[in-house]
């Protein structure tokens, strides 16, 4: 018999794989370039030349069978401790190799994370709005994710809400900044009442609240934006990184988890986490893509263009009467909808080729994203059209 779980999700399809889709097979019929696609999270400036080097180095140099074999469970050892001492260099840490586990991606990060702090029952609390695939990463380990709702004001933390819902049966609390669909970054100011909350709650339920700060777009902030490295400020902070962002390497598939060494049991958690990947099958990533993104640990894509098409985008947002926070990072703007039902206002703008991500998965209904991380000549076409659309459908006029 088939797991009835998983064939229930099948009726629970990603909204955005399926305007993807959707955009994919019009693109066919008009051409890709006539429609404006802002559906899909997926990196548009090239990799890092210098991760290309790397990549032909060693394949002309180095062992075939090193390079090609299997990783050691918990990532190449020279590889844990290049990711250590880039996280100390940068943000002032002491973390060593042990704590590092190499993970695919953000996604295996946060899969592994969640299953090492949380037992079946517990619970898990993240903050609207938030990437729709933390539901599965934390309700198929038996833990229950509850959603803090959204200060819309401002897309920082919903304090009060969240004070209400840190019960004694919270085991974990999972962020995602800079953050997906809003493109907001979380605050010092944020951060550390955060942590001190965390810390009075810890001492009066005396057990472990492990903070899961998922971290994919650190690297995209932009000018002026305060941006603080999460682990300075909270002991049980387990950091989730993907370089599919930094480095434009969505599908090599790589990325890590960094346990603060001050954490409970923080010199065995990554050991831990070898343990839960013989469970899941979610282990070993490839050896050569590990080896090559050590040897480029600090450096990143040109991801300037983001910062220029956010820019545009949001200008013209507010040109035309939209409700919008300014975006601190990412690739991902959030603007209110010009109707209570987003999905009715993004199937409008489906008629002209414009496609929005109705933002009800991610915990915020009456929102859309747009995934700006597309070409900036279509990104100035597409304002045209967006403008058209709200004049025609919304009676709108810059």
């Amino acid at each position: 018999m088939i797991n009835p779980t998983y064939k229930q999700m099948l009726q629970g399809k990603s909204v955005i794989r399926e305007l993807s889709e959707y955009a994919t097979a019009r693109g066919k019929e008009i051409g890709y370039e006539n429609v404006f696609d802002y559906s899909l999270g997926n990196p548009s400036v090239p990799c890092a030349p210098s991760f290309t080097d790397a990549m032909i180095d060693l394949l002309e140099h180095s062992d075939p069978v090193a390079i090609h074999g299997y990783s050691p469970s918990l990532g190449i050892q020279s590889v844990r401790a290049s990711v250590a001492d880039s996280l100390n260099r940068r943000f002032g840490m002491h973390y060593e190799a042990k704590h590092i586990f190499m993970t695919s991606g953000a996604a295996g990060a946060v899969a592994h994370a969640i299953r090492c702090v949380t037992q079946p029952g517990d619970e898990v609390l993240t903050f609207a709005p938030f990437f729709p695939e933390y539901r599965p990463y934390v309700n198929q380990t038996g833990a229950v994710l509850k959603i803090v709702p959204a200060n819309t004001d401002t897309f920082q933390i919903n304090f009060e809400a969240f004070e209400e819902m840190l019960t004694d049966k919270v085991a974990a609390v999972l962020i995602n900044t800079p953050n997906n669909p809003s493109g907001i970054v979380y605050s010092t100011e944020t951060i550390t009442r955060l942590a001190d909350l965390l810390r009075r709650k810890q001492e009066e339920y005396r057990h472990d609240i492990f903070l899961v700060s998922d971290e994919p777009y650190r690297e995209i902030v932009f000018a002026g934006v305060d941006a603080p490295f999460v682990g300075q400020f909270y002991d049980n902070t387990i950091t989730c990184y993907s370089f599919s962002k930094s480095l434009s390497l969505p599908g090599e598939r790589i990325g890590y988890l960094a346990v603060n060494p001050n954490a409970t049991d923080a010199d065995i958690i990554a050991v831990i986490c070898g343990q839960i990947s013989r469970g899941i099958g979610h282990n070993c990533p490839p050896s050569i893509i590990q080896l090559a993104v050590s040897k480029v640990i600090d450096q990143t894509s040109d991801l300037s263009v983001y910062e220029t098409n956010m820019n545009l985008i949001y200008d013209k947002l507010i040109e035309l009467g939209f409700t919008v926070v300014k975006p601190g990072g990412t690739f991902y703007i959030f603007p209110k909808a010009l109707e209570d039902d987003a999905k009715a206002f993004c199937m409008k703008a489906k008629q002209y080729d414009l496609i929005l991500v109705p933002a009800d998965d991610f915990g915020c209904p009456g929102y859309f994203r747009m995934a700006y991380c597309i070409d900036t000549e279509k990104v100035v076409r597409s304002l045209t059209v967006l403008e058209q659309f709200v004049r025609e459908e919304y009676g709108v006029k810059a």
